[in-house]
């Protein structure tokens, strides 16, 4: 994926496009609701546009929706790509540069997770404060454009805490109990197994899924501000005594789907941008 086709694709997507998005949106699995909040949407299917991948995953609608949520312009992705699908992390990530590409500064990546922390409970929200990249690659590996971002970019920040800090009061309005923790980004497609959550946790992860550290690497590669949501959607292997299944992690989302859209609706309402 290069420059050129990051131009074309936001290119055939500013065509649609009456205002201009400040706010993405990443939403993960069984989370897309979101995007049928936004008002005066403009929705475009992936398929339709240039060197964009395609979402095979059950959960995830496969379009972008643009246009206003809360008082904020919004590009959001509803369902997003994987690694695991057998795309390139290029691929993966292409999105975000296109959203860059469009005037997008703020991301909001969301993802339904399986929780390590043995406090954490199924239908928890986690606020991501950092992540453990555990999957063996990187968005930006190869040649680097100048253009888009340094060749050795910064990521002791990698997720804003200006951000989080404003995310944890509009929790404490809505009296939200919400977790913070460090979110392991592992390949899948497989669930881990009981002796992998064992050493994640003593690595130091709260929660563990198969997305969202290729997205915020390049977003932070690319000078975007980053907050990061997870919904706890099951309890990962080994803590209890039962197999995991998608259907659970999409149940688990549909209970808590009302806490999750009262939450970034409030996020984006009292957010300057």
């Amino acid at each position: 994926m290069n420059q050129t086709q990051v131009k074309e694709a936001s290119q055939f997507i500013k065509q649609q496009l009456t205002g201009q998005p400040g706010v993405g949106l990443i939403l993960g699995s069984g989370l897309g609701v979101l995007a049928e909040e936004i008002q005066n949407p403009t929705a475009i299917p992936y398929s339709e546009i240039p060197h964009f991948p395609e979402s095979t995953v059950s959960g995830h609608k496969g379009q972008l929706v643009i246009g206003e949520l809360e008082g904020q312009q919004v590009i959001a992705m509803q369902g997003r790509f994987h690694y695991y699908e057998g795309y390139t992390m290029k691929q993966v990530t292409f999105p975000v540069r296109v959203m860059k590409e469009l005037g997008v500064d703020t991301l909001f990546v969301t993802n339904a997770a399986g929780g390590i922390n043995t406090s954490f409970e199924p239908g928890n929200l986690m606020l991501i404060t950092d992540h453990i990249n555990n999957m063996g690659d990187s968005p930006l590996i190869g040649p680097n454009d100048d253009e888009l971002g340094a060749r050795f970019p910064d990521m002791s920040e990698a997720y804003d805490r200006e951000l989080v800090a404003h995310a944890e009061k509009a929790a404490e309005k809505l009296n939200l109990g919400i977790q913070k923790g460090v979110y392991v980004g592992n390949t899948g497609p497989a669930y881990e197994t009981g002796a992998e959550i064992r050493m994640l946790r003593t690595l130091g992860g709260d929660a563990v899924g198969m997305s969202t550290v290729p997205e915020v690497m390049v977003a932070n590669h690319a000078g975007m501000k980053v907050l990061g949501i997870s919904c706890i959607s099951n309890m990962a292997a080994g803590i209890l005594d039962q197999p995991l299944t998608h259907d659970e992690v999409i149940e688990t989302t549909a209970q808590v789907r009302e806490d999750f859209l009262g939450f970034v609706k409030e996020l984006l309402r009292t957010l300057s941008v």
